[in-house]
Parts: C-alpha cells; sequence; structure tokens
C-alpha cells in the first residue's frame, strides 16, 4: 500500500509539473511557471519584458451553467486525462470539462484544470490545478498547484500535508470570535444559503474575499481559521479533503458529513481547529434549520 500511495504521489506530482508548464505563456511573468529558472527573465528584452507583463489570453466560452472556460482549461485537463489514461488505464476519472469514465473502478482520479478561471482571466493569482485521487470514493491523495505563485500542497492520507515539500498544519484558535473566515465570493451564494454565510460573517472576527482554491491551501498552513463556499462539484475540492485532513484540520459538508464520491455536496465547510468547526458547524445548521 505505501509503494502504490508513493507512487500515485508521485505521477500525481509530475501532472502538476506539467499542468503548471501549459500555463506559462499565459503568465504576466513566465517565471512563475518554472521557480527554479528565476534568472531566465533577467536577460529578456524591453519588448519581451512588455509582452510578458500583458500576456495573451486563451479563447474563452462561456458554458451552459454561465461559468467560464477557456481553450487553456481544456487542453491542461485533455493532457492530464491522456497521461492517466496510459499510465492507469483501470483507474477511473472524473474531470470538470471532460466528464467521467469508470466512475466504479476502485480508484478514480478528480481533475479541475484551472479553478479560478475568472481569477485567472482577471490576473488575480489565487487560481491553480487540482488533483486528487480517489479510493472507493474516498479522497486519499491531494495536490494543489498554483502556477502564478509557486505554491503546491500535497496531502495523502495517513501522513502529514506537505507545503512547498515541508509538513504544514492548521493553527489553533481560541474562540470563534478571533477567527478569520475566507469564502470565494458572497455572489456564489442562493438566496437560501446566505444565512448560513451572514451567520459565520457576524461570529468571526475578519473575513478574507475571493481567495479561491488558494484560501483553503492557506488555511491548511495555518493563515487562515475557517473557510465556507457554496455551489460547488466535487472537482472544486476533492483535494482539499486530504490536504486540510492531514495538517489538523476538518473538512464536511454543512451538516458534518464526509465528503467523496458518495456524497458530493455543493457546500462545504472547514476549519483548521476541530472545536472551531465543531462550533461553525452548530452555527450554520442553525441558520439553515437543519437541527
Amino acid at each position: 500500500m505505501t509503494n502504490t500511495l508513493d507512487a500515485h504521489i508521485a505521477f500525481a506530482q509530475g501532472l502538476a509539473d506539467e499542468a503548471r508548464k501549459m500555463y506559462a505563456p499565459y503568465l504576466r511573468d513566465s517565471a512563475y511557471a518554472d521557480s527554479g529558472n528565476a534568472s531566465a527573465s533577467a536577460s529578456a528584452s524591453a519588448d519581451a519584458s512588455a509582452d510578458a507583463a500583458t500576456p495573451r489570453l486563451p479563447r474563452t466560452e462561456i458554458k451552459p451553467d454561465r461559468s467560464l472556460v477557456t481553450a487553456l482549461d481544456q487542453a491542461i485537463e485533455a493532457h492530464l486525462r491522456e497521461r492517466i489514461e496510459a499510465a492507469y488505464p483501470q483507474h477511473g476519472i472524473y474531470g470538470e470539462e471532460g466528464g467521467t469514465v469508470r466512475l466504479d473502478a476502485e480508484y478514480v482520479w478528480v481533475l479541475d484544470p484551472i479553478d479560478g478561471t475568472a481569477p485567472f482571466l482577471a490576473g488575480v493569482p489565487v487560481f491553480g490545478t487540482l488533483i486528487a485521487l480517489m479510493q472507493r470514493g474516498t479522497p486519499v491523495l491531494g495536490v494543489m498547484d498554483f502556477p502564478a505563485t509557486g505554491d503546491r500542497w500535497v496531502g495523502a492520507a495517513g501522513r502529514p500535508t506537505l507545503h512547498h515539500g515541508v509538513p504544514c498544519h492548521t493553527r489553533a484558535c481560541g474562540q470563534l470570535g478571533d477567527a478569520m473566515l475566507s469564502t470565494s465570493n458572497p455572489d456564489f451564494y442562493a438566496p437560501d444559503e446566505l444565512p448560513a454565510f451572514q451567520a459565520l460573517r457576524e461570529r468571526t472576527r475578519w473575513r478574507i474575499y475571493g481567495g479561491c482554491c488558494l484560501a483553503y491551501g492557506l488555511l491548511a498552513a495555518g493563515r487562515t481559521d475557517i473557510a465556507i463556499d457554496a455551489r460547488l462539484a466535487l472537482y472544486d475540492y476533492a483535494p482539499f479533503i486530504p490536504v486540510i485532513q492531514g495538517a489538523g484540520g476538518v473538512i464536511t459538508d454543512w451538516n458534518g458529513r464526509p465528503l467523496g464520491l458518495d456524497n458530493p455536496a455543493s457546500r462545504i465547510l472547514a476549519a483548521g481547529d476541530p472545536e472551531r468547526h465543531r462550533q461553525a458547524l452548530q452555527l450554520v445548521r442553525h441558520a439553515m434549520a437543519m437541527d
């Protein structure tokens, strides 16, 4: 089992490396795509520097659900799917752009090529590639890679979460009134979901908006305390599960149930301090009249 998990971790990180390279032409500073080549831009000409400051954008379309998709989203996922099919043809795939195959397989890869397509197009560096591996429906491996900042979190069942290859941990939070809360965007909540967000907003000290998937990595690294979101799909958060759990935190749906293929809930709640998760969950359930 250990050797299998090690192989899957190495493969997943290889996928993230390849996705990061595909971003390079579209980033303001292509050195972000290869943090080990920071000197590459030093010899660039003034014209090249100007081009890097205003990179071209990939073709963009609006999907039936009104979300954005770019040619880069599609190209990255197609490449990752091809790599998975070649290396693990017996595994399933659950992707945002390419749909699902073999969901009854023991292992299923979950892919979101660009989580945060709107921030990517706007040049806000909170977008990332999300890769997870589920075993019998439970996420056991997660890679969260951020090409614009160079951050990467890797979480695996039974192991400490790594940030930049070094173990990271969530932070203790003595009381909810001292907590820093994050949510991707209050506009994403349906009217009947807003009371849950408002309940936490009113009981926490600070709020951070617009962090997208990066907010969940920062929670695992002990920079924030609570994260709540709604109207998500499994591919939007599958890697958060092993990443946050391996850092000492808790992540569930708004009913407190585990997330996975059997419960691909659209509403998630995470906290670095397990006691604060319990308290936040009570507030959410009360606000939504779940109790």
